[in-house]
Protein backbone atom coordinates (compact mmCIF):
# COMPACT_ATOMS: atom_id res chain seq x y z
CA UNK A 1 0.00 0.00 0.00
CA UNK A 2 2.74 2.39 0.35
CA UNK A 3 3.96 2.06 -2.71
CA UNK A 4 1.05 2.50 -4.43
CA UNK A 5 0.43 5.70 -2.07
CA UNK A 6 4.13 6.79 -3.15
CA UNK A 7 3.68 6.36 -6.93
CA UNK A 8 -0.22 8.32 -6.87
CA UNK A 9 1.67 11.30 -4.98
CA UNK A 10 4.79 11.12 -7.51
CA UNK A 11 1.93 10.96 -10.44
CA UNK A 12 -0.26 13.89 -8.97
CA UNK A 13 2.95 15.93 -8.42
CA UNK A 14 4.11 15.58 -12.53
CA UNK A 15 0.15 16.77 -12.96
CA UNK A 16 1.05 19.80 -11.02
CA UNK A 17 3.81 20.81 -12.62
CA UNK A 18 1.87 22.34 -15.59
CA UNK A 19 -1.73 22.56 -13.65
CA UNK A 20 -0.51 25.26 -11.01
CA UNK A 21 -0.77 28.09 -11.57
CA UNK A 22 2.32 30.02 -9.39
CA UNK A 23 5.52 29.24 -10.79
CA UNK A 24 7.37 28.33 -7.74
CA UNK A 25 4.65 26.10 -7.03
CA UNK A 26 5.22 24.12 -10.27
CA UNK A 27 8.77 24.09 -9.82
CA UNK A 28 8.18 22.53 -6.62
CA UNK A 29 5.58 19.89 -7.89
CA UNK A 30 8.27 19.06 -10.55
CA UNK A 31 11.14 18.56 -7.96
CA UNK A 32 9.12 16.01 -6.03
CA UNK A 33 7.98 14.17 -9.53
CA UNK A 34 11.77 14.54 -10.77
CA UNK A 35 13.21 12.70 -7.04
CA UNK A 36 10.24 10.49 -5.97
CA UNK A 37 9.88 8.58 -9.60
CA UNK A 38 13.13 7.02 -9.09
CA UNK A 39 13.06 6.25 -5.70
CA UNK A 40 10.57 4.33 -6.45
CA UNK A 41 12.21 2.73 -9.36
CA UNK A 42 15.27 1.61 -7.30
CA UNK A 43 12.82 0.37 -4.77
CA UNK A 44 10.85 -1.77 -6.94
CA UNK A 45 14.32 -2.80 -8.77
CA UNK A 46 16.68 -3.06 -5.35
CA UNK A 47 16.91 -7.02 -5.49
CA UNK A 48 17.65 -6.75 -9.01
CA UNK A 49 20.57 -8.20 -10.35
CA UNK A 50 22.43 -5.54 -11.71
CA UNK A 51 21.62 -3.04 -9.10
CA UNK A 52 22.09 -6.05 -6.46
CA UNK A 53 25.85 -6.69 -8.45
CA UNK A 54 26.12 -2.94 -7.79
CA UNK A 55 25.40 -3.20 -4.39
CA UNK A 56 28.48 -5.88 -3.91
CA UNK A 57 30.70 -3.21 -4.91
CA UNK A 58 30.16 0.14 -2.99
CA UNK A 59 32.44 2.58 -4.75
CA UNK A 60 31.34 1.31 -8.08
CA UNK A 61 27.85 2.23 -7.52
CA UNK A 62 29.01 5.53 -5.36
CA UNK A 63 30.77 6.52 -9.02
CA UNK A 64 27.61 5.43 -10.88
CA UNK A 65 25.52 7.55 -9.11
CA UNK A 66 28.00 10.35 -8.82
CA UNK A 67 28.51 10.10 -12.56
CA UNK A 68 24.81 10.73 -13.26
CA UNK A 69 24.24 13.26 -10.83
CA UNK A 70 27.00 15.49 -12.89
CA UNK A 71 25.66 14.65 -15.96
CA UNK A 72 22.12 16.13 -15.14
CA UNK A 73 23.30 19.19 -13.76
CA UNK A 74 25.96 19.32 -16.70
CA UNK A 75 22.48 19.48 -19.24
CA UNK A 76 20.51 21.35 -16.86
CA UNK A 77 23.24 23.79 -17.13
CA UNK A 78 22.94 23.80 -20.83
CA UNK A 79 19.61 23.61 -21.54
CA UNK A 80 19.26 26.93 -19.40
CA UNK A 81 21.26 28.83 -21.34
CA UNK A 82 20.37 27.18 -24.49
CA UNK A 83 16.95 26.05 -24.03
CA UNK A 84 15.59 25.42 -27.75
CA UNK A 85 18.28 23.06 -27.86
CA UNK A 86 15.74 20.79 -25.67
CA UNK A 87 13.70 20.02 -28.68
CA UNK A 88 16.35 19.23 -30.39
CA UNK A 89 18.03 16.43 -28.07
CA UNK A 90 14.71 14.41 -27.31
CA UNK A 91 14.19 14.49 -31.06
CA UNK A 92 17.63 12.95 -31.47
CA UNK A 93 17.34 10.49 -28.55
CA UNK A 94 13.75 9.74 -29.00
CA UNK A 95 13.35 6.44 -30.47
CA UNK A 96 16.93 4.48 -28.81
CA UNK A 97 15.92 1.98 -26.88
CA UNK A 98 18.73 0.23 -24.46
CA UNK A 99 17.58 -3.37 -23.13
CA UNK A 100 18.44 -4.34 -19.40
CA UNK A 101 17.76 -7.36 -17.41
CA UNK A 102 16.40 -6.76 -14.46
CA UNK A 103 16.34 -10.18 -12.95
CA UNK A 104 12.78 -11.57 -13.96
CA UNK A 105 13.90 -13.39 -17.23
CA UNK A 106 11.70 -10.97 -19.50
CA UNK A 107 14.39 -7.89 -20.54
CA UNK A 108 13.17 -4.52 -20.06
CA UNK A 109 14.06 -2.14 -22.69
CA UNK A 110 14.97 1.83 -21.67
CA UNK A 111 14.85 4.69 -23.60
CA UNK A 112 17.59 5.78 -21.46
CA UNK A 113 18.89 8.54 -23.56
CA UNK A 114 15.74 9.99 -23.42
CA UNK A 115 15.41 9.91 -19.53
CA UNK A 116 18.99 11.54 -19.11
CA UNK A 117 17.86 14.78 -21.24
CA UNK A 118 13.92 14.56 -19.88
CA UNK A 119 15.80 14.85 -16.03
CA UNK A 120 18.10 18.11 -17.17
CA UNK A 121 15.18 19.46 -19.14
CA UNK A 122 12.98 19.04 -16.36
CA UNK A 123 15.51 20.18 -14.14
CA UNK A 124 16.39 23.18 -15.73
CA UNK A 125 12.78 23.96 -16.10
CA UNK A 126 12.46 23.85 -12.15
CA UNK A 127 15.19 25.57 -11.80
CA UNK A 128 14.18 28.45 -13.98
CA UNK A 129 11.24 28.87 -12.49
CA UNK A 130 12.44 27.72 -8.66
CA UNK A 131 14.08 31.63 -9.21
CA UNK A 132 10.93 33.37 -10.99
CA UNK A 133 9.12 36.05 -9.19
CA UNK A 134 6.28 34.56 -7.29
CA UNK A 135 3.72 37.54 -7.65
CA UNK A 136 4.82 38.37 -11.90
CA UNK A 137 3.25 35.70 -14.97
CA UNK A 138 5.79 33.91 -15.98
CA UNK A 139 4.35 34.04 -19.75
CA UNK A 140 3.72 29.97 -20.25
CA UNK A 141 0.34 29.44 -21.53
CA UNK A 142 -2.14 27.98 -19.52
CA UNK A 143 -2.93 24.16 -19.52
CA UNK A 144 -6.88 23.23 -21.25
CA UNK A 145 -8.77 20.96 -21.51
CA UNK A 146 -6.88 18.01 -22.90
CA UNK A 147 -3.78 18.96 -20.70
CA UNK A 148 -6.04 18.42 -17.73
CA UNK A 149 -7.40 14.90 -19.19
CA UNK A 150 -3.61 13.67 -20.39
CA UNK A 151 -2.26 14.16 -16.79
CA UNK A 152 -5.43 13.42 -14.34
CA UNK A 153 -5.15 9.98 -16.86
CA UNK A 154 -1.61 8.92 -15.40
CA UNK A 155 -3.00 9.81 -11.63
CA UNK A 156 -6.20 7.74 -12.55
CA UNK A 157 -3.63 4.87 -13.71
CA UNK A 158 -1.40 5.13 -10.31
CA UNK A 159 -4.78 5.32 -8.21
CA UNK A 160 -6.17 2.04 -9.72
CA UNK A 161 -3.16 -0.19 -8.75
CA UNK A 162 -4.14 0.07 -4.95
CA UNK A 163 -6.40 -3.26 -6.25
CA UNK A 164 -4.32 -4.19 -9.02
CA UNK A 165 -2.66 -8.36 -8.50
CA UNK A 166 0.45 -7.03 -9.96
CA UNK A 167 1.54 -3.81 -8.82
CA UNK A 168 5.23 -4.30 -9.80
CA UNK A 169 3.81 -4.49 -13.34
CA UNK A 170 1.46 -0.55 -12.86
CA UNK A 171 5.04 0.26 -10.88
CA UNK A 172 7.13 0.19 -14.13
CA UNK A 173 4.59 1.72 -16.18
CA UNK A 174 4.17 4.58 -14.23
CA UNK A 175 7.79 5.22 -13.01
CA UNK A 176 9.54 3.75 -16.50
CA UNK A 177 7.33 5.68 -19.10
CA UNK A 178 3.95 7.48 -17.77
CA UNK A 179 6.06 10.14 -14.98
CA UNK A 180 9.15 10.76 -16.82
CA UNK A 181 6.95 11.18 -20.54
CA UNK A 182 4.43 13.42 -18.50
CA UNK A 183 7.70 15.83 -17.37
CA UNK A 184 8.95 15.59 -20.90
CA UNK A 185 5.60 16.57 -21.88
CA UNK A 186 5.65 19.58 -19.87
CA UNK A 187 8.70 20.61 -20.74
CA UNK A 188 7.82 20.96 -24.28
CA UNK A 189 4.21 22.03 -23.78
CA UNK A 190 6.10 25.45 -22.58
CA UNK A 191 8.83 25.60 -25.19
CA UNK A 192 8.03 28.47 -27.74
CA UNK A 193 7.15 26.22 -30.12
CA UNK A 194 7.32 27.93 -33.72
CA UNK A 195 6.71 25.89 -37.23
CA UNK A 196 10.14 26.84 -38.05
CA UNK A 197 11.71 25.25 -34.86
CA UNK A 198 9.23 22.21 -35.29
CA UNK A 199 10.57 21.75 -38.99
CA UNK A 200 14.37 21.61 -37.29
CA UNK A 201 13.32 18.97 -34.83
CA UNK A 202 10.96 16.83 -37.19
CA UNK A 203 14.55 16.96 -39.45
CA UNK A 204 16.69 15.06 -36.67
CA UNK A 205 13.99 13.17 -36.73
CA UNK A 206 14.44 12.20 -40.47
CA UNK A 207 18.44 11.74 -40.19
CA UNK A 208 17.48 9.31 -37.25
CA UNK A 209 14.69 7.32 -39.02
CA UNK A 210 17.57 6.80 -42.40
CA UNK A 211 19.99 5.28 -40.68
CA UNK A 212 17.59 3.22 -38.59
CA UNK A 213 16.45 2.43 -42.05
CA UNK A 214 20.15 1.70 -42.75
CA UNK A 215 19.96 -0.61 -39.96
CA UNK A 216 16.92 -2.18 -41.24
CA UNK A 217 18.50 -2.56 -44.59
CA UNK A 218 21.36 -4.57 -43.11
CA UNK A 219 19.44 -7.13 -41.40
CA UNK A 220 17.06 -8.11 -44.22
CA UNK A 221 20.34 -8.53 -46.05
CA UNK A 222 22.12 -10.35 -43.52
CA UNK A 223 19.36 -12.10 -42.36
CA UNK A 224 20.56 -11.34 -39.30
CA UNK A 225 18.31 -9.12 -36.70
CA UNK A 226 20.34 -7.55 -33.86
CA UNK A 227 18.09 -7.04 -30.92
CA UNK A 228 15.28 -9.55 -29.69
CA UNK A 229 15.55 -13.07 -29.07
CA UNK A 230 11.97 -13.76 -29.85
CA UNK A 231 11.95 -12.18 -33.62
CA UNK A 232 15.26 -13.79 -34.12
CA UNK A 233 13.34 -17.60 -33.20
CA UNK A 234 10.41 -16.45 -34.70
CA UNK A 235 12.14 -15.65 -38.37
CA UNK A 236 13.55 -19.08 -38.29
CA UNK A 237 9.91 -20.71 -38.54
CA UNK A 238 7.81 -18.38 -40.03
CA UNK A 239 7.90 -17.63 -44.09
CA UNK A 240 8.44 -14.21 -43.68
CA UNK A 241 11.91 -12.30 -42.35
CA UNK A 242 11.09 -9.35 -40.24
CA UNK A 243 13.68 -7.11 -39.01
CA UNK A 244 13.45 -4.13 -36.07
CA UNK A 245 16.84 -2.25 -36.84
CA UNK A 246 17.54 -0.88 -33.29
CA UNK A 247 14.00 -1.56 -32.12
CA UNK A 248 12.96 -4.48 -29.72
CA UNK A 249 9.75 -4.89 -31.70
CA UNK A 250 9.08 -4.77 -35.79
CA UNK A 251 5.55 -3.53 -35.09
CA UNK A 252 7.42 -0.41 -33.07
CA UNK A 253 9.88 0.05 -35.75
CA UNK A 254 7.67 0.25 -38.07
CA UNK A 255 5.00 2.96 -36.47
CA UNK A 256 7.94 4.90 -36.47
CA UNK A 257 8.50 4.88 -40.04
CA UNK A 258 5.06 5.29 -40.88
CA UNK A 259 5.32 8.89 -38.55
CA UNK A 260 7.83 9.57 -40.37
CA UNK A 261 6.63 9.59 -43.85
CA UNK A 262 3.53 11.31 -42.80
CA UNK A 263 5.36 14.29 -42.04
CA UNK A 264 7.23 13.92 -44.67
CA UNK A 265 4.45 13.77 -46.93
CA UNK A 266 2.92 16.65 -44.88
CA UNK A 267 5.79 19.21 -46.34
CA UNK A 268 5.15 17.38 -49.69
CA UNK A 269 1.43 18.64 -49.85
CA UNK A 270 2.06 22.11 -48.32
CA UNK A 271 4.96 22.99 -50.81
CA UNK A 272 4.66 24.80 -54.37
CA UNK A 273 8.84 24.03 -54.66
CA UNK A 274 10.13 21.48 -56.69
CA UNK A 275 12.83 20.78 -55.23
CA UNK A 276 10.83 19.99 -51.43
CA UNK A 277 9.36 17.81 -53.52
CA UNK A 278 11.84 15.47 -55.00
CA UNK A 279 13.53 15.35 -51.98
CA UNK A 280 10.34 14.21 -50.33
CA UNK A 281 9.41 12.08 -53.30
CA UNK A 282 13.19 9.98 -52.17
CA UNK A 283 13.35 10.23 -48.38
CA UNK A 284 9.44 8.35 -49.00
CA UNK A 285 10.76 6.06 -51.22
CA UNK A 286 13.75 5.12 -48.74
CA UNK A 287 11.55 4.65 -46.04
CA UNK A 288 8.52 2.79 -47.51
CA UNK A 289 11.21 0.14 -48.67
CA UNK A 290 12.15 0.08 -44.70
CA UNK A 291 8.65 -0.28 -43.78
CA UNK A 292 8.31 -3.26 -46.17
CA UNK A 293 10.85 -5.31 -44.23
CA UNK A 294 8.79 -4.85 -40.99
CA UNK A 295 5.70 -7.10 -42.17
CA UNK A 296 4.16 -4.95 -40.06
CA UNK A 297 0.19 -5.10 -41.06
CA UNK A 298 -0.46 -2.30 -38.01
CA UNK A 299 1.68 0.10 -39.00
CA UNK A 300 0.23 -0.10 -42.97
CA UNK A 301 -2.79 0.41 -41.69
CA UNK A 302 -1.95 3.89 -39.17
CA UNK A 303 -0.06 4.99 -42.34
CA UNK A 304 -3.24 4.58 -44.40
CA UNK A 305 -5.55 6.53 -42.21
CA UNK A 306 -2.62 9.10 -41.33
CA UNK A 307 -2.63 9.78 -45.47
CA UNK A 308 -6.52 9.50 -45.22
CA UNK A 309 -6.29 12.74 -42.40
CA UNK A 310 -3.42 14.54 -44.68
CA UNK A 311 -5.89 14.25 -47.57
CA UNK A 312 -8.78 15.58 -46.20
CA UNK A 313 -6.91 18.33 -44.70
CA UNK A 314 -5.59 18.98 -47.98
CA UNK A 315 -7.80 18.55 -50.68
CA UNK A 316 -11.38 18.34 -48.77
CA UNK A 317 -12.66 15.44 -46.62
CA UNK A 318 -14.78 14.28 -49.20
CA UNK A 319 -12.27 13.16 -51.88
CA UNK A 320 -10.23 11.57 -48.90
CA UNK A 321 -13.03 10.00 -48.01
CA UNK A 322 -13.04 8.83 -51.76
CA UNK A 323 -9.96 7.51 -51.93
CA UNK A 324 -10.14 5.86 -48.28
CA UNK A 325 -13.08 3.78 -49.77
CA UNK A 326 -11.40 2.53 -52.63
CA UNK A 327 -8.50 1.96 -51.15
CA UNK A 328 -10.49 -0.50 -48.62
CA UNK A 329 -11.99 -2.05 -51.18
CA UNK A 330 -9.09 -3.52 -52.95
CA UNK A 331 -8.04 -4.49 -49.57
CA UNK A 332 -11.13 -6.20 -49.15
CA UNK A 333 -10.67 -8.07 -52.98
CA UNK A 334 -6.93 -8.80 -51.46
CA UNK A 335 -8.10 -10.29 -48.63
CA UNK A 336 -10.46 -12.44 -50.50
CA UNK A 337 -8.80 -13.33 -53.95
CA UNK A 338 -5.03 -14.26 -52.01
CA UNK A 339 -5.46 -14.35 -48.13
CA UNK A 340 -1.85 -16.04 -48.43
CA UNK A 341 -0.07 -13.08 -49.68
CA UNK A 342 -1.20 -11.61 -46.09
CA UNK A 343 0.13 -14.77 -44.20
CA UNK A 344 -4.31 -15.50 -43.65
CA UNK A 345 -4.62 -19.09 -43.57
CA UNK A 346 -8.33 -19.28 -43.44
CA UNK A 347 -11.12 -16.73 -43.38
CA UNK A 348 -12.23 -18.24 -39.82
CA UNK A 349 -11.35 -17.34 -36.32
CA UNK A 350 -8.47 -19.43 -36.00
CA UNK A 351 -7.25 -18.17 -39.51
CA UNK A 352 -7.95 -14.91 -38.25
CA UNK A 353 -5.72 -15.58 -34.78
CA UNK A 354 -2.59 -16.72 -36.97
CA UNK A 355 -2.64 -13.75 -39.12
CA UNK A 356 -2.90 -11.60 -36.47
CA UNK A 357 0.06 -13.24 -33.90
CA UNK A 358 -2.98 -14.33 -31.56
CA UNK A 359 -4.07 -11.25 -31.27
CA UNK A 360 -8.10 -12.42 -31.34
CA UNK A 361 -7.81 -14.59 -28.84
CA UNK A 362 -6.64 -11.45 -26.44
CA UNK A 363 -9.00 -9.61 -27.45
CA UNK A 364 -11.91 -12.08 -26.60
CA UNK A 365 -9.94 -12.38 -23.50
CA UNK A 366 -9.48 -8.63 -22.57
CA UNK A 367 -13.11 -8.55 -22.94
CA UNK A 368 -13.69 -11.31 -20.70
CA UNK A 369 -12.07 -9.94 -18.05
CA UNK A 370 -14.11 -6.53 -18.56
CA UNK A 371 -16.96 -8.76 -18.05
CA UNK A 372 -15.93 -9.73 -14.75
CA UNK A 373 -15.02 -6.51 -13.59
CA UNK A 374 -16.64 -4.00 -15.82
CA UNK A 375 -16.49 -0.73 -13.34
CA UNK A 376 -13.05 -0.49 -11.56
CA UNK A 377 -11.32 -2.92 -13.76
CA UNK A 378 -8.92 -5.83 -12.12
CA UNK A 379 -6.47 -2.91 -11.63
CA UNK A 380 -3.58 -1.19 -13.41
CA UNK A 381 -0.89 -3.89 -15.04
CA UNK A 382 -2.91 -6.75 -13.96
CA UNK A 383 -4.60 -7.73 -17.21
CA UNK A 384 -1.42 -10.24 -17.78
CA UNK A 385 -2.08 -11.87 -14.37
CA UNK A 386 -5.52 -12.01 -14.33
CA UNK A 387 -5.70 -13.29 -17.62
CA UNK A 388 -3.67 -16.74 -17.29
CA UNK A 389 -5.68 -16.91 -14.08
CA UNK A 390 -8.50 -16.84 -16.34
CA UNK A 391 -7.25 -19.42 -18.64
CA UNK A 392 -6.17 -21.29 -16.41
CA UNK A 393 -2.48 -21.31 -17.49
CA UNK A 394 0.45 -21.11 -15.47
CA UNK A 395 2.98 -20.83 -18.07
CA UNK A 396 4.52 -16.99 -18.18
CA UNK A 397 3.60 -15.99 -21.77
CA UNK A 398 4.57 -12.88 -23.61
CA UNK A 399 1.11 -11.54 -22.49
CA UNK A 400 1.00 -7.98 -20.61
CA UNK A 401 -2.06 -6.08 -22.93
CA UNK A 402 -4.40 -7.43 -25.66
CA UNK A 403 -2.56 -5.30 -27.98
CA UNK A 404 -6.14 -3.58 -28.21
CA UNK A 405 -5.48 -0.09 -26.22
CA UNK A 406 -9.08 0.81 -25.66
CA UNK A 407 -9.55 -3.63 -24.52
CA UNK A 408 -6.60 -3.38 -22.27
CA UNK A 409 -7.71 -0.34 -20.51
CA UNK A 410 -11.38 -1.54 -19.62
CA UNK A 411 -9.70 -4.68 -18.67
CA UNK A 412 -7.70 -3.07 -16.10
CA UNK A 413 -9.27 0.30 -15.24
CA UNK A 414 -12.83 -0.84 -16.07
CA UNK A 415 -15.41 1.60 -17.29
CA UNK A 416 -13.88 4.47 -14.74
CA UNK A 417 -10.70 4.19 -17.21
CA UNK A 418 -11.97 3.73 -20.33
CA UNK A 419 -14.28 6.78 -20.33
CA UNK A 420 -11.84 8.78 -18.76
CA UNK A 421 -9.93 7.11 -22.22
CA UNK A 422 -12.13 8.45 -24.27
CA UNK A 423 -12.54 12.23 -22.95
CA UNK A 424 -9.11 12.34 -23.60
CA UNK A 425 -9.27 11.07 -27.36
CA UNK A 426 -12.06 13.51 -28.19
CA UNK A 427 -10.47 16.63 -26.18
CA UNK A 428 -6.97 16.08 -27.59
CA UNK A 429 -8.01 15.51 -31.42
CA UNK A 430 -10.15 19.01 -31.28
CA UNK A 431 -7.11 20.44 -30.74
CA UNK A 432 -5.15 18.93 -32.74
CA UNK A 433 -6.93 19.09 -35.70
CA UNK A 434 -8.86 22.36 -35.26
CA UNK A 435 -8.16 24.25 -38.19
CA UNK A 436 -4.82 22.42 -38.38
CA UNK A 437 -5.18 22.94 -42.66
CA UNK A 438 -4.02 26.31 -42.34
CA UNK A 439 -0.16 24.94 -41.42
CA UNK A 440 1.63 22.39 -42.42
CA UNK A 441 3.60 21.43 -38.83
CA UNK A 442 -0.74 21.04 -37.13
CA UNK A 443 -1.42 18.93 -40.55
CA UNK A 444 1.34 16.45 -39.69
CA UNK A 445 0.93 16.39 -36.31
CA UNK A 446 -2.77 15.66 -36.37
CA UNK A 447 -2.01 12.73 -39.10
CA UNK A 448 0.71 11.70 -36.98
CA UNK A 449 -1.10 11.62 -33.62
CA UNK A 450 -4.41 9.63 -35.53
CA UNK A 451 -2.27 7.17 -37.47
CA UNK A 452 -0.24 6.42 -33.69
CA UNK A 453 -3.62 5.97 -32.10
CA UNK A 454 -4.89 3.82 -34.97
CA UNK A 455 -1.81 1.54 -34.48
CA UNK A 456 -2.77 1.51 -30.77
CA UNK A 457 -5.71 -0.63 -31.97
CA UNK A 458 -3.45 -3.20 -33.06
CA UNK A 459 -0.49 -3.06 -30.84
CA UNK A 460 0.29 -1.85 -27.71
CA UNK A 461 1.99 0.81 -26.17
CA UNK A 462 -0.37 4.34 -26.03
CA UNK A 463 0.96 6.09 -23.20
CA UNK A 464 4.26 3.91 -23.28
CA UNK A 465 5.59 6.13 -26.65
CA UNK A 466 7.01 8.78 -25.97
CA UNK A 467 6.63 10.12 -29.35
CA UNK A 468 3.02 10.70 -28.60
CA UNK A 469 3.69 12.80 -25.60
CA UNK A 470 5.88 14.95 -28.09
CA UNK A 471 3.29 15.09 -30.63
CA UNK A 472 0.72 16.03 -27.83
CA UNK A 473 3.23 19.09 -26.47
CA UNK A 474 4.06 20.22 -29.77
CA UNK A 475 0.43 20.13 -31.04
CA UNK A 476 -0.78 21.79 -28.33
CA UNK A 477 1.66 24.33 -28.44
CA UNK A 478 1.05 25.35 -32.14
CA UNK A 479 -2.42 25.24 -31.63
CA UNK A 480 -4.33 28.51 -31.71
CA UNK A 481 -5.29 30.08 -28.17
CA UNK A 482 -9.19 30.02 -27.00
CA UNK A 483 -10.41 33.63 -27.91
CA UNK A 484 -10.50 34.27 -24.10
CA UNK A 485 -7.15 32.85 -23.83
CA UNK A 486 -6.02 35.09 -26.78
CA UNK A 487 -7.45 38.06 -25.03
CA UNK A 488 -5.87 37.24 -21.87
CA UNK A 489 -2.38 37.41 -23.13
CA UNK A 490 -3.36 40.61 -25.57
CA UNK A 491 -3.45 42.24 -21.94
CA UNK A 492 -0.61 40.84 -20.88
CA UNK A 493 1.59 41.90 -23.65
CA UNK A 494 0.42 45.34 -23.04
CA UNK A 495 1.09 45.25 -19.64
CA UNK A 496 4.61 44.82 -20.42
CA UNK A 497 5.22 47.21 -23.52
CA UNK A 498 6.23 50.18 -21.69
CA UNK A 499 3.82 53.25 -21.73
CA UNK A 500 4.92 55.83 -24.67
CA UNK A 501 5.80 59.63 -24.59
CA UNK A 502 3.20 62.03 -24.72
CA UNK A 503 2.53 64.33 -27.32
CA UNK A 504 3.96 67.50 -27.35
CA UNK A 505 1.57 70.16 -26.30
CA UNK A 506 -0.21 72.43 -28.66
CA UNK A 507 1.95 75.73 -27.50
CA UNK A 508 4.91 73.40 -28.46
CA UNK A 509 3.36 72.31 -31.78
CA UNK A 510 4.40 74.02 -34.84
CA UNK A 511 1.92 76.28 -36.05
CA UNK A 512 -1.06 75.71 -39.07
CA UNK A 513 -0.46 76.12 -42.36
CA UNK A 514 -1.80 79.06 -43.58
Amino acid sequence: MATTLALTAVALAAALALLLKSPNARAGAMAIALIGAPIILLAQVWDAGPVERLRDHPPVLAAVVVAGLVVLVAGAWIFRRWPLLVPLAAAFVLPFRVPLDLGDGQPVNLLLPLYVVTGAAALAWAWERAQADPDAPDGDRRPGAADVALLLFVVLYAIESWWSDDQSKAVEQVAFFYVPFALLYVVLRTVPWTPKLAARAFGVVVVVALALAGVGFYEAATHHVLLNPRVIASNQIDDVFRVNSLFFDPNIYGRFLALTMLGITAAMLWTRAGRTVAIAGVLLAILLGALITTYSQTSFLALLAGLTVLGGLRFGPWKAFGSLVAVVLVGVVLVLAAPGALNIKGLNEGGADDATSGRVTLTGGGIGLWADHPIEGVGSGGFAVAYRRAERSGERKAVDASHTIPITIAAEQGLIGLAAYLVLLVLVLRRLVRDAEDLPARAAIAAMTIALIVHTMGYAAFLEDPVLWVLLAVGSALAPPRPEARRARLRLRRSKTPARRPRPAAADAAPPAP
